[in-house]
C-alpha cells in the first residue's frame, strides 16, 4: 500500500498520521534535545583540541557541527515551547470553548477591536499547529542547508589543490581547474540569486535554459536532491516562506549578540599571546586545570620555577614540519602522506633501519631550527617527541637553570629559517616566569 501514493487508502493513511504526528514531533524533539545539549560539549571540546593542534581541517568540521546543533537546538525548543502552548489552548478550549466577547460586556469600540484583531479562538490554536509543524519540519531543513553551503565553498579547494596545484597533471590540471573554478563561481552566484528570490530565474524563459546546467550541477555539489521535495513544498505556501524568512533575521541577530563581550580595558584582552608583560594561561601547564583547556603551541610547568631544570613542550604541528623541511630539503619525502589517508600498509618499501636513521636526522634538524634562550642567554636543549599531560602530541626538553639568577625572566624560543642563501632567527614565543629555587 505504501508504494502505491495514489491509492486512496494511503490517502487516508497519510491524513491520519498527519493528525497524529505532533506526537512523534514531541517525541523526536525530546529525544533530540537531549541528544544535542549532551553532544555540544564534547564537539566544543574537540574543537578546541584540534584548533591547538593545527588540526585546520578537523576543527572546520567541528565547527560545521557544531552551528548545526545551535540551529537544531534552537528550532526545536522554539517548538517544544510552541506545541506546549498548543497542547495548553486545546486544554482551555476543552474547558472554555470558544471566546465568548458578548460576555466580558466591553465597550463596542473595544469588542469590534478584539473581534477583528484577537479573532476565533479556534483560529489560534490552528496557526499554533501550523507554526508547530513547520517549524519542526524546517529544523532539520536548515541543516542541510548549512551542509549546502559547506560542500559548495569546499568545492573550490578541492579543485585548486587536485587540478590546478596538481604538479602530476600539469598543465592539463589548470586548463581543466580555471574554468571549472570560473563555472563555480557563477554558478554559486546564480544559485544564491534563485535561492534568495524564491526561484526568479526558473520563471523567466531564456534565463531558465541558461541556468539549467547550474542548476543540474549543484544539485548534486549541494545534495539538494536529498531535500528537495521540502524545499518546493515551502515555496508553495505563504505561510512556511514567511516562517523561512522570519528565522533568518533571529540566526542573525544571534550571531551578532554572541559576538558581544564585556570589555574591561582598552589595551588588554583575553586572548592576548604570552610576552615579556603578558602571562597566558594556556602557556602554564599547572593551569590547565578543566577539560576544555588545552596547551597554546608552547609552555613551561608554572608561573614560578622552583626546581633547579625548566620543561619546555612544543605542540606539534604540520608547520614544525614544514620547518624541518625548509631547512633541510633532504628530509622532504617524495609524497607527503600528511592528512587523512589508511594505516593499512600493503607494501612497506622502507626499511626499519633506513626509518630510523631518518627519525634521527628530522630531531637533529628540529633541534637545530628550534633554540631556547632564557632572556638573551642561548641554553642548550634537545628536544624529544613526546606528550603533554593533555595527551597533546608534541616535543619536550628539559633545559638547566644553573647559575641563573632569581626572579623573574623571560623563556624565548627560537628557530631559524633560510631564506636567499641568509639564515634568520624569528620568535615562536615568550612566557615569562620567574625563578625561586627551593
Amino acid at each position: 500500500m505504501s508504494s502505491d501514493y495514489t491509492n486512496p487508502a494511503f490517502k487516508k493513511l497519510l491524513k491520519k498520521l498527519q493528525e497524529e504526528s505532533w506526537q512523534l514531533e514531541l517525541i523526536i524533539s525530546g529525544f533530540a534535545i537531549f541528544g544535542l545539549f549532551s553532544a555540544f560539549t564534547p564537539l566544543k571540546l574537540l574543537y578546541t583540541e584540534a584548533k591547538t593542534d593545527g588540526n585546520n581541517i578537523i576543527a572546520f568540521v567541528y565547527v560545521i557541527l557544531l552551528i548545526s546543533c545551535v540551529i537544531l537546538a534552537f528550532n526545536l525548543l522554539l517548538h517544544v515551547v510552541l506545541r506546549g502552548l498548543w497542547i495548553g489552548a486545546l486544554g482551555l478550549r476543552y474547558v472554555s470553548g470558544e471566546i465568548d466577547y458578548d460576555s466580558l460586556k466591553y465597550s463596542e469600540k473595544f469588542t469590534n477591536y478584539l473581534r477583528k484583531k484577537v479573532g476565533s479562538f479556534d483560529r489560534y490554536i490552528a496557526r499554533l499547529e501550523n507554526y508547530c509543524s513547520i517549524i519542526f519540519a524546517i529544523s532539520f531543513l536548515l541543516i542541510f542547508y548549512v551542509f549546502a553551503t559547506v560542500l559548495t565553498i569546499g568545492a573550490f579547494p578541492l579543485v585548486a589543490t587536485y587540478l590546478i596545484d596538481n604538479d602530476s597533471i600539469d598543465p592539463y590540471g589548470k586548463i581543466i581547474g580555471i574554468p571549472l573554478i570560473l563555472f563555480l563561481i557563477v554558478g554559486m552566484l546564480l544559485v544564491f540569486i534563485d535561492f534568495a528570490t524564491q526561484g526568479w530565474l526558473k520563471k523567466k524563459k531564456w534565463i531558465s535554459k541558461f541556468y539549467f546546467p547550474f542548476y543540474w550541477l549543484f544539485s548534486f555539489i549541494t545534495l539538494s536532491f536529498l531535500y528537495r521535495p521540502l524545499v518546493y513544498n515551502f515555496l508553495d505556501n505563504k505561510f512556511g516562506k514567511r516562517i523561512s524568512f522570519l528565522l533568518l533575521p533571529i540566526y542573525i541577530i544571534l550571531i551578532v549578540l554572541s559576538s558581544f563581550q564585556n570589555k574591561t580595558s582598552n589595551f588588554f584582552n583575553r586572548s592576548l599571546n604570552s610576552s615579556e608583560i603578558i602571562g597566558n594561561t594556556s602557556n602554564y601547564e599547572d593551569m590547565l586545570t578543566d577539560d576544555e583547556d588545552f596547551i597554546n603551541d608552547v609552555s613551561i610547568p608554572s608561573k614560578v620555577i622552583s626546581t633547579n631544570y625548566l620543561k619546555v613542550f612544543m605542540l606539534f604541528n604540520d608547520e614544525i614540519e614544514d620547518n624541518v623541511f625548509s631547512y633541510n630539503p633532504d628530509l622532504k619525502p617524495e609524497e607527503d602522506i600528511r592528512g587523512f589517508s589508511s594505516d593499512i600498509i600493503i607494501i612497506n618499501e622502507m626499511s626499519w633501519e633506513k626509518r630510523d636513521s631518518i627519525r634521527r636526522a628530522y630531531m637533529k634538524t628540529l633541534n637545530e631550527v628550534y633554540t631556547i634562550r632564557i632572556d638573551s642567554l642561548e641554553l642548550k636543549s634537545e628536544f624529544i617527541l613526546t606528550e603533554s599531560s593533555k595527551k597533546q602530541k608534541g616535543f619536550e626538553t628539559y633545559i638547566s637553570l644553573e647559575g641563573i639568577e632569581k626572579g623573574k625572566h623571560l623563556m624565548n624560543l627560537t628557530r631559524k629559517r633560510i631564506r636567499k642563501k641568509d639564515t634568520q632567527t624569528l620568535y615562536v614565543a615568550r612566557i615569562p616566569f620567574w625563578y625561586y629555587p627551593d
